[in-house]
């Protein structure tokens, strides 16, 4: 079986090796980069599997990268590194399409596992046994649970990792109060802080996806004191 491919983006040499050597002491392939140009290289020669992002590097930072990698249909899933510990840098992460976000300094064994639940996540739903084609729709909308893809009036729409996970939760879980706790539990399966609204993040980046007004939504609706509803046919 081939290994999952990481790239390892960082300018610091000495994390970048660490982090290299435990993962490949894990099983992943590994190839490192020390800047963006650097990345872009590797890329254009085959896409990996996840990449993990460091935030602060000289010329393009991650957060550029992230933005450009998650503009492009099929880009791998990111988890970004920074020395930024705050609240505010998180959200900011998430924002740009991270798919996961890690302060430094980190515990590699951390890394290690939210890689896995990361890939864990995409792989649950590639392997799945399915019928053919399965769809589901909302409004103008149609999403491919089979290809992984939202479309709308044919046209398909860029979705990273997490807002595609979000949405597939959504869908299949219709007409349902679902609560923050149990949200963040299906998507990224490891502990957490208990204050952790993250998952507000998300939802607001999914909502600026496939609602018109994402400040007044009509298919993903929040319940107060609940959590969050999602309403195929759109509010009345």
């Amino acid at each position: 079986m081939e290994k999952e491919l990481v790239y390892v983006t960082d300018d610091d040499t000495g994390i970048r090796e660490l982090v290299a050597e435990y993962l490949t002491s894990q099983g992943y392939a590994v190839e490192t980069a020390g800047d963006a140009a650097a990345l872009d290289h590797l890329l254009a020669v085959k896409t990996p599997d996840l990449v993990v992002l460091d935030w602060m590097m000289p010329g393009e930072d991650g957060l550029s990268v992230a933005r450009r990698l998650r503009a492009q249909p099929g880009f791998p899933p990111i988890i970004m590194l920074s020395a930024k510990g705050e609240d505010i840098d998180r959200i900011i992460g998430l924002e740009v399409g991270a798919d996961d976000y890690l302060p430094k300094p980190f515990n590699p064994r951390e890394l290690l596992a939210r890689i896995r639940a990361v890939l864990r996540r995409g792989a649950a739903t590639a392997h799945a046994a399915v019928d053919v084609a399965r769809q589901a729709g909302f409004g103008p909308y149609r999403v491919n649970l089979d290809a992984r893809t939202l479309s709308r009036d044919g046209t398909e729409i860029p979705l990273t990792g997490g807002e595609y996970e979000l949405l597939e939760i959504f869908v299949t879980h219709a007409n349902r109060a679902l609560s923050r706790d149990w949200l963040m539990d299906q998507l990224r399966g490891f502990e957490r802080d208990p204050f952790d609204r993250s998952i507000d993040v998300r939802v607001n980046r999914l909502r600026k996806k496939i609602e018109d007004d994402p400040a007044n939504p009509a298919y993903i609706r929040t319940q107060r004191g609940q959590g969050y509803i999602f309403l195929p046919q759109g509010k009345g």
